[in-house]
């Protein structure tokens, strides 16, 4: 772990690449748009006080504990993480203050890293979180949240001969977590996050907080 970032830390983190956890086996991989400064500054995911992801994934049983990696990740939830095949990965790596920091071209060069993510590291199931980045990434203005009939065209060809592996993969755009969104709660993204745990034939714990 480290201390919690200062505002130079913050400030030192823009443009920071954060590394993917890719656990082995992989059962579920949840999709952020791009990494907030106090993830570039402390190289755990949703890291920043007050992002509801972590809450949201005790309180639909994906994890055995609330886990909060404001300094970091404690090296037991870490272990928990990985025991239980959860990976979390972004559209775009590099930190920003906020996600429209982004340009299109970005998003849409983020659908084909994670393509050959999926193609790679084979999840039991992926799931998006933020419906307009997924509408720019991979072309589908018309897109819902929820689970997808199946992965858009702009992925399969990007898979190729490999798209029947793509295809196996059930694709789910669930909420973005940040504080940001105001119309979801932890209760709601919660719901969200179970569908896509389950869709990944993910253990269920007993709810926490």
């Amino acid at each position: 772990m480290t201390p919690r970032p200062t505002p130079a830390d913050l400030e030192a983190a823009r443009d920071a690449v954060v590394d993917d956890l890719l656990p082995d086996p992989l059962r579920l991989l949840i999709v952020g748009i791009n990494p907030g400064l106090w993830t570039g500054a402390t190289g755990a995911h949703f890291a920043r006080p007050g992002n509801r992801f972590h809450p949201a994934l005790a309180a639909a049983g994906i994890t055995d504990r609330l886990i909060d990696p404001a300094e970091g990740y404690a090296p037991e939830d870490l272990a928990h993480l990985r025991a239980i095949g959860l990976g979390i990965t972004n559209l775009v790596r590099r930190a920003t203050a906020r996600a429209d920091e982004l340009s299109d071209d970005e998003l849409r060069e983020g659908a084909a890293r994670l393509v050959r993510t999926v193609l790679t590291h084979r999840p039991a199931a992926v799931a998006v979180a933020g419906i307009t980045a997924y509408r720019i990434a991979f072309g589908e203005r018309r897109a819902r949240a929820g689970r997808q009939d199946g992965w858009p065209r702009r992925a399969l060809e990007e898979a190729g001969a490999q798209a029947p592996v793509l295809e196996a993969t059930p694709l789910l755009v669930v909420p973005n977590p940040s504080g940001l969104n105001a119309h979801e709660t932890v209760a709601s993204l919660a719901a969200a996050y179970r569908e896509a745990a389950d869709a990944a034939g993910m253990e269920r714990f007993a709810p926490s907080r």
